[in-house]
């Protein structure tokens, strides 16, 4: 295969870098750089310019930074406390018990961060305390929250599907959709996970709860009604037709605002602690943007793409068999760089695959995001593993092993999303038949 030397020079290079340190978005850049002087006649400093700025100026990406500054308004104040103050009187009757906040109060606050480690360190920084408290079993604790935290992900807005859509130049608005139900049932799968699992060991023991009527349970839910409205705000007005994404991140942090205020837990530190966070983020994830937009033109000039896509062709692979290919490279893939890097790096060579497939692109970025959860918590590079090792003091191995029930039900949700498709093209679809959408 004539595309062989061009792909074994830009895997030695890439692997060089950034095994040497090199910011990932940086790396990137490096192999275009290195695939234009060699593979190609037009300047590679001309070419690099003329991508990234195409790249960074794309309207659809300013959603991206008030997405992540929303999530951090609501990370800084105490909005995020009084959401797990107003979930905790409902879950306690459930099987398994307060377990479920772990897994609804990521469910929830996914809806407003879009960030799978702001919902992780929101979410664990309350419930951890409280659940040991209580005596619950702290396997369970710990692997619920690295599962149920990668709900950030998928849940609208996420930021893994604003960088999908950008990519692929696809809509962000009927990713967001298409990422709604696939949510909502992996949730309630983790959530039978957790009654299943409680009852059937033999350790769960926790401190039973106060019983509260059903006028003190309603009392104690008004904490959960600022949170609530802001996420009807954000998705209501986007499936509705009255905003775009970026619109609606906008309403959003307008929203969070407010609702600091009125809270009185926004103060001069608070804000700026959030906006630099926001900041820090987005120029992260928009250098790798940057960096990955370059090597796609790269890369496209020397034909490894399409010559990759030709050759799967040549398989004769079904669609479900290309599917599983993709699952088994994108695990492995996960086990050494971050979700968002996964993509961008990526979508290059498998999206010509999965457009001569004639795989639903809305589909398969529902589909990318699951193993990209997976990614999340799978060893050595899994992020939560690492935030949840440095808010708890347990091993790597501890953490790893707690994960484990999570990981399998995400691939357990990949057979169901093949099996049930519309599970992911259901809402976008009647979004686009609406008047306007």
């Amino acid at each position: 295969m004539e595309q062989l030397a061009p792909i074994a020079i830009f895997l030695f290079v890439l692997f060089l870098l950034l095994g040497s340190g090199v910011w990932v978005g940086l790396a990137l850049m490096g192999v275009a750089y290195v695939g234009m002087e060699l593979f190609t006649a037009r300047p590679a400093g001309d070419a690099m310019i003329t991508r990234i700025w195409a790249a960074s100026s794309s309207w659809t990406l300013t959603a991206l930074p008030l997405f992540i500054w929303m999530g951090e308004i609501l990370y800084r104040t105490r909005l995020s406390e009084d959401m797990f103050r107003g979930l905790a009187p409902w879950m306690a009757r459930l099987p398994g018990g307060l377990i479920h906040t772990n897994i609804v109060g990521c469910t929830v606050f996914a809806a407003v961060s879009g960030s799978s480690a702001a919902t992780l360190t929101t979410v664990g920084r309350m419930s951890i305390p409280e659940l040991r408290r209580r005596g619950y079993p702290e396997p369970m604790v710990i692997g619920t929250l690295a599962g149920a935290a990668t709900l950030g992900l998928m849940i609208p807005p996420s930021l893994t599907l604003i960088v999908y859509g950008v990519t692929i130049n696809e809509s962000i608005t009927r990713l967001f959709m298409a990422g709604v139900v696939p949510g909502l049932v992996l949730a309630l799968m983790f959530m039978a996970y957790v009654a299943l699992a409680s009852r059937l060991s033999k350790d769960f023991a926790p401190t039973p709860e106060p019983t509260l009527s059903l006028l003190g349970r309603l009392k104690v839910s008004r904490h959960l009604l600022p949170v609530l409205c802001l996420i009807v705000v954000v998705i209501g007005s986007m499936y509705l037709g009255y905003a775009t994404a970026t619109e609606a991140a906008a309403f959003g942090v307008l929203g969070a605002l407010a609702l600091a205020a009125a809270q009185g837990s926004l103060s001069a530190a608070s804000f700026g602690a959030s906006l630099m966070g926001a900041v820090r983020t987005s120029a992260m994830i928009a250098l790798i943007l940057a960096g990955a937009a370059f090597l796609s033109l790269s890369m496209g000039f020397t034909g490894i793409p399409r010559g990759l896509a030709d050759l799967i062709a040549g398989f004769d692979l079904s669609r479900v068999q290309l599917i599983l290919a993709l699952l088994v490279f994108y695990i492995v893939l996960g086990c050494f760089l971050d979700g968002i890097s996964s993509v961008v790096l990526t979508m290059a060579v498998v999206e010509p695959m999965i457009r001569a497939a004639g795989i639903d692109l809305i589909w398969f970025g529902i589909f990318i995001v699951v193993v990209v959860e997976m990614a999340q918590i799978t060893p050595p590079i899994g992020f939560n593993l690492f935030v949840l090792q440095g808010m708890t003091g347990h091993g790597m191995g501890f953490i790893a092993r707690a994960a484990l029930p999570m990981f399998l039900i995400m691939v357990v949700m990949v057979f169901v999303l093949i099996a049930v498709p519309g599970l992911a093209t259901w809402l976008p679809d009647s979004l686009r038949q609406r008047p306007g959408g």
